[in-house]
């Protein structure tokens, strides 16, 4: 049997481009595979369970339109299928005069970006969260909270609703495009596809060469720490909390988010992972370790960031660091409240250069179509993300993909 659509990859990218395209093409067959034994394994089952706004990115990137039209389609479906979510709002708190120069900055990037916001004044800010100190903050009110490995169960349950095929546990081995299908093989058989579309996340890079497509850039991990706050201090905040961010790096910084269960962690750092997907404090994989530490691209942006990452080091080497960076905003917590939690590990896309890729990134061939880089907020994202997609190699619409065939 050859399957009109192949879909590698059962994180909420993956699934939500199936779901797209059997939107557009009911009654096509469609094939997902995923090596875990559970949808939304790695990066969106372990990211903070934001539904971000688009407030942060560059007004003509597809990241802020992706995050803005995501940040609806989240909710719409949470509404559809009784998905549990909560719409908190979010405060970006400056501290010092320079971060409040900056947070100037990111005010006039969200009017460019149409995203609702409320300037505060540092007794407003207090006023509003009596908790937090600052002098000054963005309130950005459309920012909630959900459980994203639950949004992915359902998803999944609505692909096999529809007639999908979904195996897990099956881990991809080799792909071979020729001019009239994609071969596929994994550790359970091999598969004939018209069509075959690469969300790999951590490994994309990996499932792209195995393709036998060139591409100069590497996925390097970054592990990000969290901490979770003791039962007792789960009202510290009712916002998510959040520092003005280095306009230079694809990271937030340290904020104190609220979950959907009631809980409230503190995180993440970002520091470089020598195991894509090694969720321990200390984890190598030597295939992973070779991959990043041989990559000229890692050493240049090493060299570029070298402060900040000597200070990631350092925060994750010691919690007093780490915890003086959320006293910032913070003042009250104390290091008896930073208690163990799972991180997470992010697949940074990183060109030769030493550029670390801040947008979404795309090849495609005759046949196949490959995600290189989905950054945050893809999990946001992911629905008007796998619209995209589905258009691109459906065929039946304009398609705004933007296919970055230099990398």
């Amino acid at each position: 049997m050859q399957y009109e659509f192949c879909v590698i990859g059962g994180g909420i990218v993956g699934l939500a481009t199936a779901l797209a395209l059997l939107e557009r093409r009911p009654s096509a067959s469609l094939i997902l595979f995923d090596k875990e034994p559970e949808v939304g394994t790695h990066q969106t089952g372990h990211n903070s369970g934001v539904i971000h706004s688009g407030i942060y990115y560059e007004p003509s990137s597809l990241k802020a339109k992706l995050c803005k039209e995501g940040c609806l389609a989240t909710k719409a479906f949470c509404v559809k299928h009784d998905i549990p979510f909560e719409v908190r709002g979010k405060l970006i708190v400056a501290t010092t005069p320079a971060e409040k120069q900056a947070m100037d900055r990111l005010y006039q990037r969200s009017l460019a970006n149409d995203v609702e916001v409320e300037y505060l004044s540092s007794e407003a800010l207090h006023h509003l969260e009596p908790n937090v100190s600052g002098l000054g903050a963005l309130r950005v009110p459309s920012t909630g909270i959900v459980d994203y490995q639950k949004i992915c169960r359902t998803m999944a349950g609505e692909l096999r609703d529809k007639g999908a095929e979904i195996r897990l546990g099956e881990r991809v081995t080799r792909i071979s495009e020729t001019d009239n299908a994609v071969e596929v093989g994994t550790n359970g058989g091999t598969w004939l596809a018209s069509k075959l579309i690469a969300c790999a996340g951590l490994q994309s890079d990996r499932v792209a060469t195995l393709s036998g497509l060139k591409t100069d850039v590497r996925i390097i991990p970054f592990k990000g720490e969290y901490f979770k706050l003791p039962p007792h201090r789960n009202e510290i905040v009712h916002h998510l909390i959040y520092p003005v961010p280095d306009s230079k790096l694809p990271f937030l910084g340290i904020h104190l988010t609220p979950m959907i269960d009631g809980s409230v962690t503190v995180g993440p750092n970002a520091i470089l992972a020598l195991d894509r997907e090694g969720y321990r404090k200390i984890a190598a994989n030597s295939r992973d370790a070779f991959s990043a530490l041989s990559y000229p691209g890692l050493w240049r942006a090493i060299t570029t960031h070298w402060k900040s990452s000597l200070q990631e080091l350092g925060n994750s080497l010691s919690r007093n660091g780490y915890l003086q960076q959320c006293r910032k905003y913070c003042p009250s917590l104390e290091l008896a409240d930073l208690q163990p939690f799972p991180p997470g590990i992010r697949a940074q896309a990183v060109g030769r250069n030493g550029q670390l890729i801040h947008d979404f990134l795309f090849r495609k061939t005759e046949r196949m179509l490959h995600v290189l880089n989905a950054p945050s907020p893809a999990a946001t994202s992911a629905i008007p993300i796998g619209g995209m997609i589905a258009d691109e190699i459906a065929g039946d619409r304009s398609s705004e993909i933007k296919l970055n065939t230099g990398w």
